[in-house]
């Protein structure tokens, strides 16, 4: 690839990398009368502990152009962390940097201009030194601290560096901001060459909705030394890897969006363990002016129809039409290409309610200045546009876009190309490739999109077909979990409108329950499937954030998970559509009054718990994300006709990567009696909480009694603890379990029983102890060959 095509650094890069100058080791502190001069190849200073350097650092390779700057020392690609002299380069022969006799630190050029200054002059006794901290200190005599460049953050933050009101984060493109408001909020900015627009949190919601606060006057964000990053105005966030010992940053990168870094000790090599903005296209100016960001596996930039890349270097200066529109021009002589769920957020010529796609059109015909117009058909919205930024196309938005182009340039077969912006996700790097650009005509864009969708599909399905033939035939160690995992059915995961889910429902008549994240319904679609609807309750999301998650659990299937079809976003409603499970949840068969309630035989027992583990072991280990439930109890176990098990309201809770061993929660989660330990010792949390969980709902699975708040033995009441204790003392002694089900009169598998319960009180464990959820599947597996155990009724 071309050097010139790396216009776009991905985010664990900034502007200016290269390897420092370095001959020798340099001390942490030094006096007045004290310099060095960028071509003597030294560094300036050095931490006590080597973690921070601190000198002259070249823009680039092959330039003379050279910044006075801190960087990581150990990092493999040296991160630099603050810079005095930003966008003000000085010449790689003959500048200094010089703490002189008043106590001023000062950059000078090699013509003797003074390019930066502490603006410090406290005299001959003056000192200037590197902490572990990272943080470059000027002091007085008297040890006080006069300067420090904590106090003027670039676009990183360092573990105990505050963002305060007088300071904020400039990413190094100059064009994205992080700042405190007015209001009190933490946001971002994007502050282009020709628009000013904030688009974090959602702009579209306000600072309740968006899950913070105004009534703050600190104006304070820090990051500790444990990898939470905190906000006076209520946002959070936390490493996925928190803890102690690593070495962090927060860092305002390159493409706007917010990141939180950690270093591998181990390889130099930084890993993003948080980031504020979920889904890239929602960063303004990304693509740059009439650009479009596409989402893909990450996302691209594109031209729209009848535009080229402004500068096939750099997206930031986005497109440029190919054409002229002329006020005087017929409107017979404009046509429209579409653009299917795309839009131009923000920059509304005119809006409009309840009008149809002919008149939104026409208002865009009848008016010079209109170069788009983006219609919502379920609503009847029309928005026109009069300037095209923050163009973006995402597969739920419900309207489209149109571009206003004259017939002439849409009847020219372009041969023109662009350049589109493709990041991979696993891959720390970031490509350009060479993309044809839309075609010109409405139908052709039709089509293409249905060729292209139905080519991946092919792909992905045949990958899944052949993959799954692999592991279940070739490979003999396979878990059985995993095997079960694969026999995934095709659906229709779509976004629904409020309308459609309130007739669905018969404006939520019939409820099917109620719990700590919502109330559930029954609902009948169009095509007569019978679903169940969970309004959600509590939820603060912005609307990206929301659409992340259930995209994310959209994509989970496996036999023993509650399948979901859908979602509906719209304004403060936010619902979730699953599939109907008949026989309702397992704890109207354990607990309700035991004189009407249907008794579960053995054999369903042991299914029910067999596939429960099955179900956890699946979003533990192998679905494709790696998925935390935090609330498994017997209401979120529900029944088929069958009586086999799915496990609903997985994916509530937060979503962490695979290969994160552990994360926090802002609050604690679940239920009383299921929690593990770990919750209310404010421990990381990681998948042994659902272990934990499993392990009480299975104790109550063979007793049949509400064991996790209590139970009674030989006329005892004994809390959960102490009836755990008395289980580990009958496993002890080898006595028959005498705590089955007495309901089921004896008609159990002694085997399996004491399996079961070997299992759980194994579950209750500290965390360290604990099995995994596979291992669970593969111990119960040993007991589930119906040929060796007989069928009890």
């Amino acid at each position: 690839m071309a050097a010139n095509n790396h216009w776009f650094l991905y985010p664990i890069f900034l502007s200016f990398l290269s390897v420092p100058l370095c001959s020798r080791a340099s001390p942490w502190q030094a006096g007045t009368g004290t310099s060095l001069r960028v071509d003597h190849g030294e560094i300036f200073l050095v931490s006590p502990d080597t973690t921070f350097s601190c000198g002259f650092y070249s823009s680039g390779e092959g330039t003379n152009a050279y910044y006075f700057s801190i960087w990581f020392t150990h990092a493999t690609d040296t991160t630099v962390v603050w810079t005095a002299n930003c966008g003000s380069p000085v010449n790689g022969h003959g500048s200094t940097i010089s703490l002189n006799r008043e106590g001023n630190l000062l950059l000078t050029d090699v013509n003797g201009s003074t390019v930066w200054e502490s603006k410090t002059k406290w005299g001959k006794h003056t000192t200037v030194a590197l902490l572990n901290s990272g943080n470059l200190v000027i002091r007085a005599s008297n040890d006080q601290v006069v300067w420090q460049s904590f106090d003027s953050p670039t676009d990183t933050l360092l573990p105990s560096q505050n963002l305060t009101r007088e300071t904020k984060l400039v990413s190094p493109s100059g064009y994205h901001i992080l700042y405190f408001d007015n209001d009190n909020v933490l946001r971002l900015l994007y502050n282009g060459p020709e628009i000013t627009s904030i688009y974090w949190p959602s702009p579209d919601y306000n600072a309740l909705q968006n899950g913070r606060t105004r009534f703050n006057s600190s104006k304070n964000a820090v990051l500790d030394d444990k990898g939470i990053f905190r906000s006076s105005d209520g946002f959070k966030m936390t490493a996925s890897d928190s803890g102690s010992g690593i070495k962090r940053r927060i860092t305002i990168d390159y493409d706007g969006n917010l990141r939180m870094y950690s270093l591998n000790a181990a390889n130099g090599n930084w890993t993003v363990t948080g980031e504020a903005v979920l889904q890239m296209c929602y960063v303004h100016g990304l693509c740059g002016k009439n650009g479009i960001c596409e989402y893909s596996q990450g996302f691209r930039c594109n031209c729209p129809p009848g535009y080229e890349m402004t500068d096939p270097k750099n997206w930031n200066k986005g497109c440029r039409p190919t054409f002229r529109i002329n006020c005087g021009q017929p409107q017979e002589d404009f046509t429209f290409v579409k653009i299917p769920h795309g839009d131009f957020y923000g920059f509304d010529l005119t809006s409009n309610k309840s009008i149809s796609f002919e008149e939104c059109m026409q208002i865009c015909l009848d008016s010079c200045l209109c170069l788009s117009f983006t219609y919502k058909a379920g609503e009847g919205l029309c928005y026109t546009k009069d300037r095209l930024y923050n163009g973006q196309v995402y597969p739920y938005f419900p309207g489209d876009n149109y571009i206003k182009l004259p017939k002439k340039v849409t009847s020219t077969s372009s041969a023109s190309r662009h350049f589109s912006l493709t990041c991979n996700p696993k891959n720390d790097k970031v490509m350009l490739v060479s993309k044809d650009a839309y075609m010109k005509n409405s139908d052709n864009i039709k089509w293409i999109y249905f060729y292209v969708f139905a080519a991946i599909l092919g792909a992905v399905e045949l990958l899944f077909i052949i993959t799954g033939w692999y592991f279940l035939f070739k490979m003999h160690n396979i878990p059985k979990s995993m095997e079960e995992g694969y026999k995934m059915v095709t659906s229709q995961f779509r976004r629904f409108t409020y309308r459609e889910l309130v007739e669905a429902s018969g404006k939520f008549k019939e409820e099917l329950g109620k719990g700590g994240s919502g109330t559930v319904y029954r609902g009948i679609l169009g095509d007569k499937k019978i679903v169940a609807i969970k309004k959600l309750t509590d939820v603060r999301q912005g609307e990206e954030e929301f659409w992340a998650e259930v995209t994310l659990i959209g994509r989970i299937n496996h036999i023993n998970l509650v399948r979901m079809w859908g979602f509906c976003s719209e304004g403060k409603h936010r619902l979730l559509v699953y599939e109907y499970v008949e026989n309702e949840s397992l704890d109207k068969y354990l607990f309700s009054d035991r004189r009407t309630a249907t008794l579960l035989t053995w054999s369903q027992r042991f299914k029910i718990a067999l596939g429960t583990a099955r179900g956890l072991a699946y979003l533990h280990h192998e679905c494709l994300e790696w998925v935390v439930h935090c609330d498994v109890k017997p209401e979120n176990i529900l029944l088929t006709r069958d009586f086999e098990a799915k496990i609903a309201d997985f994916g509530l809770s937060k979503l962490s990567k695979r290969d994160s061993p552990s994360f926090s929660f802002t609050h604690m989660r679940g239920t009383m009696g299921y929690m593990a330990p770990e919750w209310a010792l404010n421990l990381p949390i990681n998948a042994k909480v659902d272990v934990y969980s499993y392990g009480v709902v299975l104790l109550e699975i063979v007793t049949g009694n509400r064991v996790s708040s209590g139970t009674i033995i030989d006329d005892e009441e004994m809390d959960f603890m102490q009836f755990v204790q008395e289980v580990k003392q009958m496993l002890a002694r080898g006595v028959d379990l005498d705590i089955v089900d007495f309901r089921i009169k004896g008609h159990f598998n002694h085997e399996q029983a004491t399996a079961m319960v070997k299992i759980a009180v194994s579950c209750l464990e500290e965390r360290s102890k604990r099995p995994t959820m596979d291992q669970i599947v593969k111990d119960l597996m040993v007991y589930n060959d119906e040929d060796n155990h007989p069928a009890y009724f």
